[in-house]
């Protein structure tokens, strides 16, 4: 394995990740879905791609998509959390925040 390759790998593996609350909301029904990642510069990647193959576990959210499609959704960010010590608090928090924008936009959630 060459140097930079390895340098390339212990880097990817060092970078922050940036943990927080988003919500995907379809315009045409009015719905919204709250969620919460550990990592919101990936998490829409991850949901597109399991609607796009027709199993997100979250059916309001899967019949949406299947009835207004990929343009019919938009995805935002609703909060970043401030770098944690602990997973344990970072994921408390998550947990906190989530109940606090599900009940602010009346969302479901994934």
């Amino acid at each position: 394995m060459s140097i930079d390759r390895k340098a390339a790998i212990a880097a990817y593996k060092e970078r922050k990740t940036i943990a927080g609350i988003y919500v995907v909301c379809c315009a045409a029904s009015g719905e919204a879905w709250v969620g919460q990642a550990a990592n919101l510069e990936t998490i829409q990647n991850r949901i597109w791609f399991s609607l796009r193959q027709g199993g997100h576990p979250c059916r309001s959210l899967q019949a949406a998509w299947s009835t207004h499609g990929e343009t019919g959704l938009t995805f935002g960010e609703c909060e970043r959390l401030e770098d944690e010590e602990t997973d344990y608090v970072r994921n408390a928090l998550l947990k906190e925040r989530m109940l606090h924008w599900r009940s602010a936009l009346k969302a479901e959630a994934i």
